[in-house]
């Protein structure tokens, strides 16, 4: 299953400038999909529209099978339950990084002893006890912004969208990102990144999408634009 991007045209109020022109494309469950491309050229907006945040001018939203914007709100608040958005800035809640990772379960129903039980398998699997208890107003840069991730995996999402998920994380932090995304891709999961670090893009993605003033430009294989693009940018 998937999610499918129609003739997408979409500028924001009061903007002259179109941020997407005429965009179409299908980020698949259990695919990771990189977008790349210049600042302004349209990533971020293209990750809101797909995370069901932005409606289009023009174009539709088909997710699931299911045209979005002409669903009743039962019919948008379901689809959204399967779509997370993951802020290139994190947005946490005061309290310890375990009541955060537990927090997003919690609204989905879960009895806050399951939800807590999730939220430390995941810290324990991940190596990052040292987290557990600690403040989140005491967490490094890089620190919130794992955290801000792993509370978006945790909902199980089908399809999971990040905004420059590496900017802020160390080379190990780093490792373990790359090592989340192929492992929730091989659950079924689908990953779409918008980011400007073509190495991550080389470690993770399934396929590499190329957007400029708006337009997607190009939509392949890695290999086969990643070393254009690194032409260009030398």
């Amino acid at each position: 299953m998937s999610l499918k991007l129609e003739g997408i045209w979409f500028k924001y109020p009061g903007s002259e400038r179109w941020a997407l022109r005429n965009v179409s494309t299908e980020f698949r469950e259990g695919e990771v999909a990189v977008i790349t491309g210049p600042n302004g050229s349209g990533k971020t907006t293209l990750l809101k529209v797909s995370a069901l945040l932005y409606r289009p001018l023009r174009g539709s939203v088909r997710a699931w099978g299911r045209d979005f914007w002409r669903l009743g709100s039962d019919g948008k608040i379901d689809l959204r339950r399967k779509v997370i958005y993951v802020h290139e800035k994190p947005i946490l809640l005061k309290g310890s990084t375990l009541y955060n990772l537990a927090y997003g379960l919690l609204l989905r129903g879960y009895s806050r002893s399951e939800a807590f039980k999730a939220a430390d398998k995941l810290i324990e699997k991940l190596g990052i006890a040292h987290l557990r208890d600690k403040p989140i107003s005491m967490l490094s840069a890089g620190e919130a912004q794992l955290i801000s991730i792993l509370r978006a995996m945790a909902v199980n999402p089908r399809l999971l969208l990040l905004d420059e998920p590496v900017a802020h994380l160390d080379l190990r932090k780093r490792r373990l990102m790359v090592s989340m995304m192929r492992e929730l891709a091989a659950s079924g999961v689908g990953c779409v990144i918008a980011t400007h670090d073509y190495s991550l893009a080389e470690s993770v993605a399934d396929r590499v999408m190329v957007l400029e003033d708006g337009s997607l430009v190009a939509d392949d294989k890695p290999e086969a634009i990643l070393e254009s693009l690194r032409e260009q940018k030398a």
